[in-house]
């Protein structure tokens, strides 16, 4: 038999998932983890595997950046839908590799994956389409260099994972990081009440873009993501090297 809804929340969701401060996305917390579970339960008596979902979160991310290739408003559309369809499927695999206690460290690796490809090709899909609709030639140049610094943002907090492991140190936990200085502490709650850096995820970098071409503003919108992005970036780096993530335990 189908397990029901709430036994699915009480085994796939835990306080362990839904309390990330990192790794949970705000949609998750909103809406998508009320759905998710009807969706989980759809796929459990398939033989459909978690990595199996992970590839379809996979395909549906790098699937925007084709959507916003598309002419016209329902490109637009649907590369809403697809961005919060990712994340969906994003929520699904999780639930049941929890649900079937299937864990994998491929699993770990082709979501990393999916996120990559995804919120890369984003910004080099939007720069070809303003080109195409009349915009200047150097601008998927910037959408290329904007996918460039958001893989290499990205990367910071998986670099800051083989760090650790290459010294030995134990498995970070997700949780809010210390900063050892006050100045630093101050610059970083400033940057949680204007998280600027969200707006490189696929579903933030979404709306902002959709929303730019209903106001007809999607040029205005990448330049000003290329150009806050070197400033997220080396906030990022100064952030981490301020923090305790990086220190050997005394």
């Amino acid at each position: 038999m189908s397990p029901s809804i709430s036994e699915l929340r009480a085994k796939t969701q835990p306080e362990s998932v839904t309390g990330r401060v990192n790794s949970e996305h705000w949609t998750a917390d909103l809406y998508l983890r009320r759905v998710s579970p009807y969706l989980t339960r759809i796929l459990l008596p398939t033989r459909i595997t978690p990595n199996g979902v992970t590839y379809l979160m996979i395909l549906t991310g790098i699937s925007i950046s084709f959507a916003f290739s598309l002419p016209g408003v329902i490109g637009v559309l649907l590369a809403l839908f697809l961005s919060q369809l990712q994340m969906l499927f994003d929520c699904v695999d999780g639930e049941i590799a929890r649900w079937r206690e299937r864990f994998s460290p491929a699993g770990i690796f082709l979501d990393k994956v999916g996120h990559y490809f995804a919120e890369a090709l984003i910004p080099i899909a939007i720069g070809l389409r303003i080109m195409e609709e009349g915009g200047d030639y150097f601008l998927p140049f910037l959408g290329a260099l904007l996918a460039t610094l958001i893989v290499i943002n990205k990367g910071l907090n998986d670099a800051v994972h083989v760090a650790r492991a290459f010294s030995g140190l134990e498995r970070l936990a997700d949780k809010k990081a210390t900063i050892n200085r006050s100045l630093l502490s101050r610059v970083r709650s400033f940057a949680n009440i204007l998280p600027i850096h969200r707006a490189y995820h696929s579903v933030e970098m979404t709306l902002i873009f959709s929303l730019a071409y209903f106001f007809g503003w999607l040029e205005e919108a990448l330049l000003v993501l290329v150009i806050a992005s070197p400033v997220v970036t080396l906030g990022h780096i100064v952030s981490i090297l301020s923090s305790n993530r990086l220190k050997m335990s005394s």
